[in-house]
């Protein structure tokens, strides 16, 4: 396994009986002395999973809901046990010399606890994905045909230093009907201990099961390996993280994977484009929270445009470092501090404070660039030429495409999901921000009255 998954995998195995309420509770001295001990553990999480998803496919929405707004509650009520944890995670990752976009990632705070808490209203307010008709007809020999949405039924995920990750996707989860495991690292272990203990006993309160959450954080690296073997016991794998933790996990597990990306996101200014609006957007897709996927990387410039010198002046004004081609270098504005470019910076998601500029002399040779170095996440366009807007669209194969927003809104909340599972770069059953239907597969109900096939 990588470094990034190691990173992410190890936990001390101390803290499974809070963790993990209930017949796992006999691992709560440690993680068992063998691989086969593991297995079987394991094992029997993801069995306990698979009956409590029986339980979460028949639950009806105004039970779901409670279950929603019972975890929110919960997460008001033990808000300071929660921040008390996340501050020794925090306290534990700059010892350890954690990067500050993974320390962002990793760091809770009462606003974002509350924004926790609405993201769970938002999904009790949104319709049940589970029963939805994806499409119907009745065929000329009288059977009635249906299509409907129905839940995945064990959902694991293995991600890294984002214990708001633990709540998204137990909310979610419980809103379409499945169980879920979760794999939250050593990075988050204190916060997804505390986490966990509170879902469960949320979900208990209103009569849901609380095995429909549930944890391997106790198991370590080998608890993951076993997850990603599980076959048959766990039905799709969702990873987050970096590149080297989504290309582990998509190269070994044996569990259908949906894959989500980095974001090597770029925005193209055309030469049309507003000047107050193009400084507006670029300073918030970049310096809002540039820890994120959804944060651009790379600016694009036309050389007929009469508005970089502003944006440029804003983007450094804000402390944002400029990473610039040699004619862009020339376009900057006298004094303007910047560093010249390599290759390796156009392949480059900084999540951090730094912005990777090229100048080219088209729209064609801004989406060749795009095709050249993006990850497929997001790519937008500021310009006034309907005709450019269209074309873009057209011809940039992105998970999502913007004209003269922010990229920022790449987002399941924003996209009015209500959260999401993460943002899929991949064509298969899912992509961009996965949210409630993603958790969902589809079956085909067919009724008859006697009919046989001649």
């Amino acid at each position: 396994m990588t470094e990034a998954l190691t990173h992410a995998a190890e936990t001390t195995g101390t803290t499974a009986a809070h963790a993990q309420p209930g017949p796992a509770a006999g691992q709560a001295a440690g993680v068992p002395a063998s691989a086969t001990d593991v297995e079987s553990a394991v094992h029997a999480i993801a069995d306990r999973s698979r009956r409590a998803a029986r339980s979460m496919a028949t639950a009806n929405r105004a039970w779901k809901d409670r279950g929603l707004r019972a975890v929110g509650e919960a997460l008001r009520e033990n808000a300071q046990a929660i921040l008390a944890a996340n501050a020794m995670d925090v306290r534990r990752g700059k010892d350890n010399g954690t990067s500050k976009a993974l320390l962002d990632r990793l760091t809770l705070t009462e606003s974002r606890i509350d924004g926790l808490v609405a993201a769970l209203e938002n999904l009790a307010n949104l319709p049940d994905p589970v029963g939805n008709v994806v499409r119907g007809q009745t065929l000329p020999n009288g059977l009635r045909l249906r299509q409907v949405n129905v839940p995945m039924g064990v959902v694991a995920a293995i991600y890294e230093a984002r214990p708001n990750v633990t709540v998204d996707i137990a909310g979610l989860a419980l809103k379409s009907g499945n169980a879920v495991i979760l794999r939250g690292g050593s990075a988050a272990e204190a916060t997804n201990q505390v986490l966990v203990r509170v879902l469960r006993e949320a979900l208990e309160s209103v009569g849901l099961p609380a095995d429909a959450v549930q944890t391997v954080d106790q198991f370590g690296r080998a608890g993951a390996n076993v997850l990603m073997k599980a076959r048959g016991r766990v039905d799709v794998l969702i990873p987050r993280g970096g590149r080297d933790l989504i290309q582990t996990v998509v190269t070994n597990s044996a569990v259908p994977v949906i894959e989500t990306g980095e974001g090597n996101v770029h925005i193209f200014l055309d030469e049309s484009a507003d000047e107050s609006m193009a400084v507006e957007i670029l300073l918030n897709a970049k310096t809002q929270r540039p820890s994120v996927c959804n944060t651009v990387e790379t600016l694009l410039v036309h050389s007929g445009t009469t508005v970089f010198p502003a944006v440029a002046t804003a983007l450094r004004n804000a402390g944002v470092r400029l990473h610039v081609d040699q004619r862009i270098s020339a376009a900057l504005p006298a004094g303007l501090e910047a560093e010249p470019a390599t290759d390796a910076d156009w392949a480059t998601e900084y999540m951090d404070l730094d912005l990777a500029v090229a100048m080219v002399d088209s729209l064609d040779e801004a989406i060749q660039h795009i095709r050249t170095w993006s990850t497929g996440h997001t790519e937008a366009i500021l310009t006034n030429s309907l005709a450019n807007a269209e074309r873009f669209i057209a011809e940039v194969d992105s998970a999502a495409v913007i004209v003269n927003a922010s990229t920022r809104f790449t987002d399941g909340g924003e996209l009015g999901l209500g959260a999401e599972v993460g943002i899929s770069t991949q064509k298969l059953h899912a992509r961009g921000p996965m949210g409630l239907t993603e958790l969902t597969t589809t079956k085909w109900i067919v009724q008859g009255e006697g009919q046989v096939r001649g």
